[in-house]
C-alpha cells in the first residue's frame, strides 16, 4: 500500500502530484552517462536530510515525518545518482515532480526492519533518515519495500518544497572537535567515512585518535580496500562522555553517553547499537561523509552493521580489527553473516526467493549463480565440504558460549574460546578438497541448511583470517565504484 502526504508550500503542487499518482504517470530516469550535468540541473550543493518515524508491528509498518533539514555539504558522488545494485530491504527514490524524472535512489536496510524480523508482536518506533542532495525544485520522495516476491513496492511517500517554511536550510554549527585521518581529494570522487566513538571522556580522546588510526589501518590493509585506499577520505569526530564505557544491560552495567550506545540490541548481548539517530546524525554531520562507522570504548566482544547506516565495533577486544572490517563488510556493501550456528534474535523465514545479499544464495537457479563468473569450470555446484564435522563442533562451541556469558566470566576466557575455536576450525578447513575454489557452499546468513556461501571460509563466516572472499570483494568493489567516479 502506497501511503502518500505533501510537505509542500505550494498548493497547485499538491495538485500535480496527486494527479501523477492517480493516472498511474510512468517516471522517467536519466542515464547515468550525463555525468555531472544532472546533477547541476537538478540539485544545490548541499545535503538534504529528511528525519522520519518508522513505526509498526513485525506485521505492519507505518511512515510520518519529523523534520527536513540542511545536513551540510553534498559528499557523494555528483555523477553517479542512481543504484543498481538492488541491495537492500528497502530503496528510496527522489523524482523531480516538474519532469517526473528519478533523479536520484540509493538501497539501504534499517534498524527498524531489523527489529520486524525478530517477530516481536508489540509496537515500536524508531527514528530514521534518508540524505541526499539538496534540490532545486519540489521533488516527490519515496520509499519501497521488498515483497514477498522480493521486488520493490512502494510503501510511503511524500513531497517536499525546498522553499517550505518547514524545511529548515540553515546548516548546524558543529561543536565537536574533528580531525582528518586519511585525505585523497575531493568528496565528490571519493567514499567519505566518518569515525565516531561513544565511551571515550574527554581524558580518554588521545585513545579514541589510536583506536581510529589502529582500526583504520587495519581495513586498508584488507582487499579490496587495500587497492583502493586512494579513493577514499576518513574523518572522525569526538563526543566525549562524562563517564568511560557504554551501557551492558545483559551483565547489568548501567551508562548513558552522548550517542547512547549499547549492548543487548534485540535481546542480543552482543549486538551492539544505538537507537538515538538524531543525535547521531547531527553529530556525523560535522564532516562530510557517505558511510559512519561509531567505535565503543569497551573491552567485551560486540558490535553492528546495518547496510548504508552505520557499524560499530568494541575497540578493545582482541577480536576488534576483525570485527571492524567484518561489520564494515554489512554497513558498506550490504554483506551477509555467512555464519549460521550462532545465537541471533531474528526468525529465519521460508526460503522461497533468492536472498537480496550478494554474497549468500538459496541456489534456486544454479544456471544463474550470483557469482558464476567466479567459478572454475571444473568446481561442482553444490560444493562438497566437511559440514557435518564442522556444524557438531561449531554447535559445541556456542552451547560453551553461552554458559561463559551467562557465568559473567573475564573476557580473557571468552576470548581464549575463540581463539579455540579458530584453530581448530582452521585445521578442519584445511583438509577439504574445495578449500580455496569459489563455489556454493551450504550455510550461511543464519540457516544451516538450504542457503549457499560462494567459499569455505570468509571474514563474513568466521575469525580465523582478514580476507574477503572473491564474490565479497567483488560486492565491495562495486560500492567504491559508486563512490568514486
Amino acid at each position: 500500500m502506497l501511503f502518500l502526504s505533501v510537505f509542500t508550500k505550494n498548493p497547485d503542487m499538491k495538485k500535480i502530484v496527486f494527479l501523477c499518482v492517480a493516472l498511474g504517470l510512468s517516471v522517467a530516469s536519466f542515464s547515468q552517462t550525463n555525468t555531472n550535468a544532472v546533477y547541476n540541473r537538478f540539485f544545490t550543493g548541499s545535503t538534504m536530510r529528511v528525519d522520519y518515524y518508522h513505526t509498526g508491528t513485525a506485521r505492519e509498518e507505518h511512515f510520518s515525518m519529523d523534520r527536513v533539514l540542511n545536513d551540510g555539504p553534498w559528499a557523494g558522488s555528483e555523477t553517479v545518482l542512481l543504484d543498481n545494485l538492488n541491495r537492500g530491504l528497502y530503496f528510496f527514490k527522489i523524482t523531480d515532480t516538474l519532469t517526473n524524472t528519478l533523479i536520484y535512489s540509493r538501497g539501504f536496510a534499517s534498524i527498524f526492519g531489523e527489529w520486524q524480523s525478530t517477530g516481536e508482536p508489540n509496537w515500536a518506533t524508531f527514528s530514521e533518515s534518508l540524505r541526499f542532495p539538496w534540490p532545486k525544485v519540489p521533488v516527490k520522495v519515496t520509499i519501497e519495500k521488498r515483497d514477498a516476491k522480493n521486488n520493490f513496492v512502494p510503501v510511503w511517500s511524500t513531497v517536499i518544497d525546498p522553499a517550505s517554511r518547514l524545511v529548515n536550510p540553515a546548516v548546524l554549527k558543529s561543536t565537536y572537535k574533528s580531525f582528518p585521518y586519511i585525505e585523497n581529494g575531493k568528496s565528490a570522487s571519493h567514499v567519505d567515512i566518518v569515525i565516531l566513538g561513544d565511551g571515550y571522556t574527554a581524558a580518554e580522546m588521545d585513545k579514541f585518535h589510536k583506536d581510529v588510526k589502529t582500526l583504520t589501518d587495519e581495513l586498508f590493509s584488507v582487499e579490496p580496500f587495500k587497492s583502493r585506499k586512494a579513493d577514499f577520505n576518513v574523518r572522525a569526530v569526538e563526543t566525549p562522555s562524562a563517564t568511560s564505557g557504554v551501557n551492558k544491560p545483559h551483565p547489568g552495567v548501567f551508562n548513558r553517553t552522548p550517542l547512547s550506545m549499547s549492548y543487548g540490541a534485540f535481546d542480543s548481548e552482543r549486538y551492539a547499537l544505538t537507537f538515538d539517530n538524531r543525535t547521531v546524525r547531527d553529530v556525523a554531520a560535522s564532516v562530510p561523509y557517505d558511510y559512519m562507522f561509531i567505535l565503543i570504548n569497551e573491552r567485551t566482544y560486540g558490535g553492528g552493521g546495518i547496510f548504508n547506516l552505520y557499524s560499530t565495533v568494541a575497540a578493545d577486544n582482541k577480536f576488534s580489527r576483525y570485527i571492524f572490517v567484518h561489520e564494515f563488510g554489512h554497513s558498506f556493501a550490504a554483506l551477509a553473516d555467512e555464519y549460521y550456528t550462532s545465537d541471533v534474535a531474528y526468525q529465519t523465514p521460508e526460503i522461497t526467493v533468492e536472498p537480496w545479499e550478494p554474497n549468500v544464495t538459496a541456489l534456486l537457479d544454479k544456471a544463474n549463480l550470483k557469482w558464476k563468473d567466479l567459478v572454475k569450470p571444473n568446481t561442482p555446484v553444490p560444493t562438497p565440504w566437511d559440514k557435518t564435522e564442522y556444524d557438531n563442533f561449531s554447535y559445541a562451541i556456542q552451547k560453551e558460549r553461552r554458559a561463559l556469558r551467562a557465568a559473567n566470566v573475564p573476557e580473557t576466557e571468552m576470548e581464549a574460546l575463540f581463539e579455540r575455536e579458530k584453530k581448530t576450525s582452521l585445521d578442519m578447513f584445511g583438509k577439504n578438497k574445495y578449500k580455496d575454489a569459489t563455489g556454493a557452499f551450504e550455510g550461511g546468513n543464519y540457516m544451516q541448511f538450504g542457503i549457499y556461501r560462494s567459499a569455505l571460509d570468509c571474514i563474513m563466516f568466521t575469525r580465523n583470517k582478514q580476507a574477503f572472499c572473491p564474490a565479497c570483494s567483488k560486492a565491495i568493489t562495486e560500492v567504491i565504484d559508486m563512490y568514486s567516479r
